[in-house]
């Protein structure tokens, strides 16, 4: 799973949820900080990074998304029904059926990311010839995300547990999953492809990806953005708020 600085880079972005917490019948990536949709803001990272293909997996108003980045160069992927981040993932795979290289999974309502966190991310997905590499960050209070499973003795990340589905113990974790992830690609769409929805959501978790790496032997690392509000998801009317102030 080396990566060779002549593949190539690429991102999907996830869109398609409605955001019901947001108590809106608008879809979550159209809500506007400082007068832009959230999504552009991911939209931003991905091109910064000299992206080759933007995939954006669309779902709930997909037609009012695509008009609000229509002739903006990105592609779009429909997720018909909200399976999970897995099978939303698994939408894209045509687009790169033919492609070597990274991919870079951003989330369309993470709009405070920051480039320099996603170049050090890449660097050090790199630098580490992983297959994947998951952007993390601590928490004082990590209720409700998912907790990151590491083998002690080298930092190897084991799994991601759901909150829903963690034990007291795992619960006890405080580096959580952001949801951001770098995939070599030809691991990614075979991963995706493999992920059941044995779990309390019954839904395809792309979290389960990680497992599935680990039993091939390859290679699965953290990366720990230092700032918890920039890797912040916008879930509530109340989060939009401070990040429109952050």
């Amino acid at each position: 799973m080396i990566e060779d600085d002549k593949k190539g880079l690429s991102a999907i972005i996830l869109a398609a949820g409605k955001g019901t917490r947001m108590k809106s019948d608008l879809v979550k990536v159209l809500h506007t900080i400082h007068g832009r949709p959230m999504l552009a803001y991911s939209i931003d990272v991905a091109r910064a990074m000299g992206t080759e293909k933007i995939v954006v997996i669309v779902g709930y108003q997909e037609d009012l998304v695509k008009k609000a980045f229509h002739g903006e160069g990105v592609i779009f992927a429909e997720q018909r029904e909200q399976l999970g981040t897995g099978h939303a993932v698994l939408q894209a795979r045509n687009v790169f059926c033919d492609y070597e290289g990274t991919i870079l999974i951003l989330c369309g309502d993470v709009p405070l990311l920051k480039v320099t966190t996603i170049k050090n991310l890449l660097e050090y997905h790199g630098s580490e010839c992983a297959a994947v590499t998951v952007l993390t960050t601590v928490l004082d209070d990590p209720a409700g995300y998912g907790r990151i499973v590491k083998r002690e003795e080298d930092d190897e990340v084991l799994r991601i547990v759901e909150a829903k589905d963690a034990t007291p113990a795992e619960k006890k974790i405080r580096e959580i999953n952001t949801g951001i992830y770098c995939v070599d690609s030809r691991f990614l769409f075979e991963a995706v492809a493999e992920i059941s929805n044995n779990n309390a959501q019954k839904e395809y978790y792309l979290t389960d990806m990680i497992e599935i790496a680990c039993k091939r032997g390859f290679k699965v690392r953290s990366f720990i953005a230092e700032n918890p509000v920039e890797v912040m998801g916008i879930n509530t009317p109340e989060e939009l708020e401070r990040a429109s102030h952050a």
